[in-house]
């Protein structure tokens, strides 16, 4: 891990489509918001206590940003923290680790 990676947290469905169409579009809230949510090793666990508490069957899959950085952006979310928000597709090249949660 470092600052050059960052967390995508999904759903047993929403990793089994990633897997299988190798790229992701982002979730409901995703497509809601327009772009997709991903959140540094700092704030992975907050992400998971506010967003997916009480759910089973998550996947954690690490981000390079390096394979990403034409449609990276840094903004401001919970409490002013930067959060890496991606503006179109995750590609799964981009995708190192992935654990489960």
């Amino acid at each position: 891990m470092s600052d050059q990676t960052a967390f995508k947290i999904l759903t047993a469905s929403e990793w089994a489509d990633f897997e299988r169409d190798q790229i992701l579009y982002g979730s409901q809230v995703d497509k809601a918001d327009g772009y997709i949510h991903l959140s540094t090793a700092d704030q992975l666990q907050e992400t998971l206590d506010k967003h997916y508490a009480g759910q089973s069957k998550l996947t954690i899959a690490e981000v390079h940003l390096d394979a990403v950085t034409e449609i990276l952006r840094w903004e401001p979310s919970r409490g002013g923290q930067l959060f890496p928000h991606l503006y179109g597709p995750l590609p799964m090249s981009a995708i190192g680790t992935i654990r489960s949660a």
